[in-house]
């Protein structure tokens, strides 16, 4: 089993790493390549795979000057050969990403193509700016999209789409994806992350262990329901944060009949009453 990770001691370099209280902020941080995919990043994406596994928090992941990720480092998958394939270097680094206990949510802007693309493939949530330019153009360098697209696409967007991008190079803008739901926001480019952010202040506010027990459930194959929701049920039907938020549902009601009864507030934190 890994040590614990201290993302604030370890040194990254292809990545820009902030950790807070409730989430991990991961910028791409290779700018002189249009932040492409190399072994360095995936190596530290690995790093920051292990800290939210260990301290399960939201995952907010973007690309530093305008761009998210132009897909793969080129030079370094012109020299690789069949056992390297058979690694699923950024297949078994994007997995593990979809899998993370909390959500993750990308951040698009500018190229978002290939490998870059994939890698968005595997968050929970994208959202974008005008700017956005995503596909898979592997087709045109002889090869094929195999760290995720080739099936995480079509449950995105179709089969219909998704064969128009994975076998005719189809690039999407940013209104095309958002047509598509690839997509579920356009934001201008300075406000990007503040969206990011508030779409993370809205899953932080709900219960942690239902947040990631729900994410569990969604992701089960179709044969494990509905048992394997009837169990988590069973779980969550025992945690004290169920009992703590149905009461004060509950208590909020009872305060707003009381106040359409009688015409006095009634503070819901604390039960007294407000003139």
């Amino acid at each position: 089993m890994a040590g614990a990770v201290d993302l604030a001691a370890e040194k990254f370099h292809a990545l820009m790493v902030e950790e807070r209280t409730d989430r991990v902020v991961v910028l791409l941080n290779r700018p002189e390549v249009r932040n492409a995919i190399d072994q360095q990043m995936v190596d530290e994406l690995h790093v920051v795979c292990t800290a939210l596994e260990q301290n399960p928090k939201v995952l907010i992941i973007a690309g530093v000057d305008g761009v998210f990720a132009s897909g793969a480092d080129i030079a370094q998958l012109r020299e690789r050969r069949r056992d390297d394939a058979l690694q699923g270097i950024n297949s078994t680094i994007f997995v593990r990403i979809a899998k993370l206990p909390m959500p993750v949510i990308a951040a698009l802007d500018g190229y978002c193509l290939g490998g870059g693309a994939e890698l968005a493939y595997s968050a929970d949530f994208r959202i974008g700016t005008p700017n956005v330019r995503i596909g898979n153009p592997e087709t045109g360098l002889g090869i094929l999209a195999a760290a995720g697209a080739s099936w995480r696409l079509k449950e995105l967007v179709g089969e219909p789409v998704a064969k128009q991008i994975l076998l005719a190079g189809k690039v999407l803008g940013a209104d095309e994806a958002l047509a598509v739901n690839l997509i579920t926001g356009i934001h201008e480019p300075e406000l990007l992350l503040d969206a990011a952010h508030e779409l993370a202040d809205r899953i932080v506010r709900q219960d942690p262990l239902a947040v990631r027990i729900t994410k569990s459930v969604f992701h089960a194959p179709a044969e494990a329901h509905p048992l394997i929701d009837q169990l988590a049920q069973g779980i969550l039907f025992e945690s004290e944060a169920k009992f703590h938020r149905m009461q004060k549902f509950l208590d909020r009601n009872a305060d707003k009949k009381a106040e359409k009864n009688t015409g006095v507030k009634t503070d819901a934190e604390t039960g007294e009453k407000n003139s």
